[in-house]
């Protein structure tokens, strides 16, 4: 399974703490009275929810392959799984 692997977890976690930084940035920017006044309780609990909810999103999207989501994943196709295709073309 390919949640099984580091690549995924490390593009996991780079999701969820880009998440929750946007929603903490989103959070004060709804706040428009000054820094000191933001209702912080219910901004970090937003904060949180959107990191678990980012968690739970590469859980249920993730790739078949060997990679996870984030900067980890590559765009382009493994050396091993060229050669397959080029076997599979040979073979055919």
């Amino acid at each position: 399974m390919t949640m099984l692997n580091l690549p995924f977890w490390q593009g996991a976690s780079e999701r969820a703490v880009r998440t929750a930084a946007q929603t903490g940035i989103a959070t004060l920017g709804l706040e428009t009275t000054g820094l000191l006044d933001v209702a912080w309780g219910p901004g970090l609990a937003l904060v949180g929810s959107s990191a678990v909810l980012s968690v739970l999103t590469s859980i249920v999207s993730a790739p078949v392959g060997q990679h996870g989501p984030g900067v980890t994943e590559s765009a382009l196709p493994s050396p091993r799984s060229l050669r397959a295709a080029r076997d599979w073309d040979a073979a055919g």
